[in-house]
């Protein structure tokens, strides 16, 4: 019989995966998407970018950063999301700013902590708030993922050395 191994789940240990990605974004050119506040950006050393919008150095002398709100783009809620590119022809231009979103999700203005939040929703007393489900909420809306691909598709060849 196999013993299951639990692993205390730890900040920022993600096996790699992010300096993974990072690495060949750097290498390749391309673009990198992930969640706002990430504290991966702080782990690799990159500037945190202005939530108004707009790309910015990302403090590597490498990429470009940026925030971006996937609510333009489609998505229920606002989800920012913060972009890192590097080795692009050109950084387009994006929906910048906060976005529009179900006023269903808006939580109502006698919340002022999580905890109220909890007891309110613990005795059904919900309101106007409404929920999205896991899926819902990473779901990416088709036109991010293609503004994505597109800029990833922009990437310069990387240069090869001659032989």
């Amino acid at each position: 019989m196999l013993a299951k191994t639990s692993r205390a789940k730890i900040k920022g240990d993600d096996g790699g995966c992010f300096a993974a990605a990072l690495a060949s974004v750097r290498r390749w050119g391309g673009v990198l998407e992930h969640p706002e506040a990430s504290s991966a950006w702080a782990a690799h050393d990159l500037l945190v970018p202005p939530r108004a919008g707009g790309w910015v150095p990302a403090g590597d002398w490498l990429g470009w950063t940026c925030c971006i709100e996937q609510g333009h783009y489609g998505h229920r809620a606002r989800k920012a999301t913060w972009l890192y590119a590097c080795g692009v022809r050109q950084l387009p231009s994006l929906r910048w700013g906060a976005s529009v979103t179900d006023p269903a999700l808006k939580i109502d203005p006698g919340y002022h902590s999580n905890e109220e939040r909890w007891n309110a929703r613990r005795v059904q007393k919900r309101g106007s708030i409404s929920r999205m489900s896991y899926r819902e909420r990473k779901v990416t809306p088709l036109p991010f993922r293609d503004l994505l691909l597109s800029i990833a598709a922009s990437a310069k060849p990387p240069r090869r050395s001659a032989a």
